[in-house]
C-alpha cells in the first residue's frame, strides 16, 4: 500500500472518530502509523495494517538503530512490548527503568529510574508493557514497580504527583486483607487498559499458601482514586461465593489477571483472563469449582459490574492459569460476521465465545477426567473440551513419546520416570508423580496470539514440553530446633521456599540458576536484598521474617555458627528464626521442573516449540512448523526441533509474522501463508518479548527488546533493536 493510501485511510478514520465525538463513551483514536497499545490494539490482536515491509522485500531488512538500557544483570530479562506514539517509543528496561526514545533514531529523550524514589518498595520484577493515556492537554504513562502503580508524565518521565501519593498507588490497598497478609507479595507484570478516565488493572501474586487475592480494580487516571473493585474470589452475598468453602474468601489467594486484559470500547466491556487459586497443585482447602478462577470474565468497564463468565477449567490442580489477554475479533459464522472473544490457554485449547453472551461458537463438550488419589483432594470430575479448533499441542503422555534424539537421552529420561504415572490431560498430581502434558508453560503463554482481521486467521507460538509433578508432604511448623544450627535451620527454610525452583542440590535447571557457588556471583548484601525484593521471574520473599531470610543465606554461603549468629545480629526486624505463622501446607510441589534429558533437552519427542496458524472461522488448524533450533542437534542431522518459546509474534498486512521468542536468540520474519522463514537476524541476546511496528518519516520500522535471560536461562542483554528497509527498498 502506498504512503498516500495510508494517509487517506488515517484521515478517514480520524474523521469518523470526530463525527462520533458527541458519544458518551470516549473511544481512542485509531493509530494507523504507531503502536499505541500493549499488543497493538485494545483487542490485543498484535496486528498492523502497515505493508511497506512485506513478504517480497523483508529479506532486505537492516538494523536501523540499537538502544542499550545499561542495567542488565545476571538472569535479567526484558519482556516489554514497547509503545510508539507520535514518533516516540516508550519502553521498560531489565531493571524496571521507563524511558522514551526518538523512534526514528533510538536517541534517548528521557529515562526514569524507580529505584531512586524516596518512598515505596522497589523490586525489579517482570514488565511486559506500559499504559498510555492522554486528555485535557496531558499525557500519562502507567506501569507497576513492586507493589506500586506509578504514573509518569509522558513528556518528561517525571512522576505525576497528583496521582495517588507522590505519583504512586499502593496495590496492597483495597484488598480487604487480614492484617497478617499485608506483607505478602504483589505487583503487576502486564499493563492494564484505559476506559474513559479509568485505568483498569489486574495483579501478579505468589501462587502458594498465604498469597494475596487477585481482585480487579479501576483507578481514576488523574487522581489514583479507587473507582470500583471486583472480587475475583466472591465475598458472602456475591455471585459465585457458594462455589468455594464458606470462609475461603478470607484466606484464599490467586485468581488474578497477570496476563493482561482486553477492552471493547463500543460495548463498554473489559474482558479479563483469570488464573488459578492457591495452592496451584493441591486444593483440599478449596473444594468446589471455584469461580472466578480460570475464567474469562466480562465486566462493565464503567462500573465493574458482572456481565458474564466462562470457566475453562474447574478446581485447577495444574497451574493452568489463563496466561494471556483474549483476542477480540470478528469471524464469519454461517456466512455472517460475529464479534467474538478468543481465549488461548496453556492447555493448548482455544475457546471462541460470543462477545455479548459468552456462549461458545463451536460446541464444547463436558468430558470425564481422572480422579485424585491424594488424601483430602477432590478433583472436579469433568472438564470442558472445545470440539473446534482441535487441540494445538499434545494432550497426553505415554512412554513411546519419550525423546529418542539419542539412545542416551532416551535412557536418562526413562530412568527419571521410574514410578511416575502417565495419562491424559487433567490427570491429578499425586505422591508417586505424574508427567503433566501440556506443561506449566503451555500450550500458549503470556505472549498470546496475533489475529489478522482481514482473514480471521490466528497465529500463535506454542510450547509442547511436559513437566514432572510430584507432591510431597508439607511442613506447617518451621521452628528452629533446640540444638539446631542456624545454617541447618536455613537449609529447612530453603527446602520449603526455594528448592522447588533451584533444586534440593542447589544445581538449578535450564530455567532457574544454580546457587551452589552463589558467593562467586553475588555479594551477600545483594543476595539479602534480592530475597526481599525479587527480580525478573523471582518473586519477593518479603513475607518471610528477616531472620529466616538471613538463615537461608547462612546456609547458602557456608557460614559457621559464629558467623551466622553475627550475621543475624545485623538484622533490622525484631524476630527470631522460625517465629512466624506459616499457612498450613498438607502437600506441596516437590520441584518446579520440566522433563529433560541428561543434556538439558526436553524429554519428549520434538517438536518442542511450534508456530501455528488457525482459521477461527472454521475452527481448523491451517499449518504448524517448528520454531527455533539447537544448532548442535542440527549438525548431527536431527531436523529442526523447535525450542521453548517466550515472547509473542505480530502479523502485518504485508503478509509477514515477526517473532523472536526462540532459545536460539534469532529474530525472524515468517510468511503468514505457510510458516516459511523469509528473513532472520542473530540477536546478541534472546528476543523474549513481543515486537512492535510503526512508521516515522514514511519509513516502516520493526522493533524488539533483546533482553535474553529469564526462564530460558540464556545470556542476558539490555538491547532494543529496530530494523527498517534500505531507502531504495521502501
Amino acid at each position: 500500500m502506498s504512503w498516500s493510501k495510508h494517509f487517506r485511510r488515517s484521515c478517514l478514520l480520524m474523521l469518523f472518530v470526530a463525527l462520533l465525538g458527541s458519544c458518551s463513551k470516549r473511544e481512542p483514536e485509531p493509530d494507523a502509523q504507531g503502536w499505541r497499545y500493549y499488543r497493538g490494539d485494545p483487542g490485543s490482536n498484535a496486528y498492523s495494517n502497515l505493508d511497506f515491509i512485506n513478504r517480497d522485500n523483508v529479506k532486505n531488512l537492516e538494523v536501523a538503530w540499537i538502544y542499550q538500557t545499561g542495567d542488565t544483570s545476571s538472569g535479567s530479562s526484558i519482556q516489554c512490548n514497547p509503545l510508539i506514539i507520535d514518533g516516540v517509543l516508550y519502553g521498560i528496561s531489565a531493571g524496571a527503568k521507563a524511558f522514551a526514545l526518538n523512534a526514528a533514531t533510538g536517541e534517548q529523550l528521557w529515562s526514569f529510574d524507580p529505584s531512586q524514589r524516596t518512598s515505596g518498595d522497589f523490586y525489579g520484577g517482570t514488565h511486559r508493557g506500559l499504559v498510555y493515556w492522554e486528555g485535557d492537554g496531558e499525557k500519562r504513562l502507567f506501569y507497576c514497580v513492586g507493589p506500586e502503580l506509578l504514573a509518569l508524565d509522558a513528556n518528561t518521565g517525571k512522576p505525576d504527583t497528583a496521582f495517588g501519593t507522590e505519583g504512586a498507588v499502593d496495590l496492597k490497598r483495597d484488598l480487604d486483607l487480614l492484617a497478617s497478609r499485608k506483607a505478602a507479595y504483589i505487583t503487576n507484570t502486564s499493563p492494564g487498559v484505559i476506559y474513559n478516565d479509568l485505568l483498569i488493572i489486574g495483579s501478579s501474586v505468589h501462587e502458594a499458601y498465604g498469597s494475596l487475592p487477585g481482585h480487579i480494580r479501576a483507578y481514576h487516571v488523574k487522581t489514583g482514586e479507587l473507582k470500583w473493585k471486583f472480587h475475583t474470589i466472591p465475598h458472602p452475598g456475591e455471585f459465585g461465593h457458594d462455589t468455594w468453602p464458606e470462609n475461603y474468601y478470607q484466606y484464599g489467594g490467586g485468581v488474578n489477571a497477570w496476563g493482561g486484559m482486553s477492552i471493547d470500547y463500543q460495548r463498554g466491556i473489559v474482558f479479563i483472563p483469570l488464573g488459578s487459586a492457591t495452592h496451584d497443585f493441591y486444593g483440599a482447602d478449596r473444594h468446589g469449582p471455584g469461580l472466578f478462577s480460570n475464567c474469562i470474565l466480562a465486566l462493565d468497564a464503567e462500573t465493574g459490574s458482572y456481565r458474564w463468565h466462562y470457566q475453562v477449567s474447574r478446581h485447577d490442580l495444574w497451574d493452568y492459569d489463563l496466561p494471556t489477554a483474549p483476542n477480540l475479533t470478528s469471524i464469519l459464522v454461517d456466512g455472517q460476521p460475529l464479534d467474538v472473544v478468543v481465549q488461548l490457554t496453556k492447555q493448548g485449547l482455544v475457546f471462541i465465545l460470543d462477545r455479548d453472551t459468552g456462549k461458545p461458537v463451536f460446541e464444547i463438550e463436558e468430558r470425564p477426567v481422572p480422579a485424585s488419589s491424594v488424601e483430602g483432594e477432590a478433583a472436579w470430575p469433568t472438564q470442558p473440551f472445545p470440539t473446534r479448533p482441535p487441540p494445538l499441542v499434545r494432550q497426553h503422555f505415554t512412554p513411546d513419546m519419550i525423546t529418542s534424539i539419542t539412545p542416551e537421552s532416551r535412557e536418562s529420561v526413562k530412568e527419571q520416570l521410574t514410578g511416575y504415572e502417565f495419562g491424559p490431560i487433567y490427570t491429578p498430581p499425586s505422591l508417586s508423580g505424574i508427567v503433566q502434558l501440556p506443561g506449566f508453560r503451555g500450550g500458549a503463554e503470556w505472549s498470546g496470539g496475533a489475529v489478522d482481521p482481514e482473514t480471521g486467521y490466528l497465529y500463535i507460538g506454542l510450547n509442547d514440553i511436559p513437566n514432572m509433578v510430584k507432591l510431597i508432604e508439607g511442613k506447617p511448623d518451621l521452628l528452629i530446633g533446640e540444638n539446631e544450627s542456624i545454617a541447618d535451620f536455613g537449609r529447612r527454610v530453603y527446602d520449603i521456599n526455594c528448592a522447588s525452583c533451584h533444586g534440593p542440590d542447589l544445581e538449578g535447571s535450564v530455567q532457574f540458576p544454580a546457587l551452589s557457588s552463589i558467593e562467586k556471583k553475588l555479594s551477600i548484601d545483594d543476595a539479602l536484598k534480592l530475597i526481599s525484593t525479587g527480580r525478573g521471574m523471582m518473586p519477593s520473599f518479603g513475607t518471610i521474617p528477616e531472620s529466616d531470610r538471613r538463615s537461608v543465606l547462612s546456609f547458602l554461603y557456608g557460614m559457621n555458627e559464629r558467623e551466622a549468629r553475627e550475621f543475624l545480629s545485623q538484622q533490622h526486624e525484631a524476630s527470631e528464626p522460625g517465629q512466624t505463622a506459616f499457612f498450613p501446607q498438607k502437600y506441596k510441589l516437590e520441584a518446579y521442573q520440566q522433563l529433560r534429558d541428561h543434556l538439558g533437552y526436553p524429554g519428549i519427542e520434538p517438536p518442542w516449540g511450534i508456530l501455528g496458524a488457525v482459521d477461527l472461522n472454521q475452527g481448523d488448524i491451517l499449518w504448524k512448523v517448528p520454531l527455533g533450533e539447537y544448532e548442535e542437534l542440527s549438525q548431527l542431522g536431527i531436523p529442526a526441533t523447535g525450542t521453548q518459546l517466550f515472547g509473542g509474534g505480530i502479523v502485518t498486512a504485508g503478509g509477514v509474522i515477526f517473532i523472536g521468542a526462540s532459545r536460539d536468540e534469532k529474530f525472524r520474519a515468517v510468511d503468514k501463508s505457510n510458516g516459511q522463514i523469509l528473513w532472520e537476524y542473530q540477536l546478541p541476546a534472546g528476543g523474549y518479548a513481543t515486537p512492535a511496528t510503526y512508521v516515522v518519516n514514511k519509513e516502516q520500522y520493526v522493533v524488539i527488546a533483546a533482553g535474553g535471560g529469564g526462564m530460558q536461562g540464556t545470556r542476558s542483554g539490555d538491547y532494543y533493536f529496530a530494523f527498517k528497509l534500505p531507502e531504495t527498498s521502501q
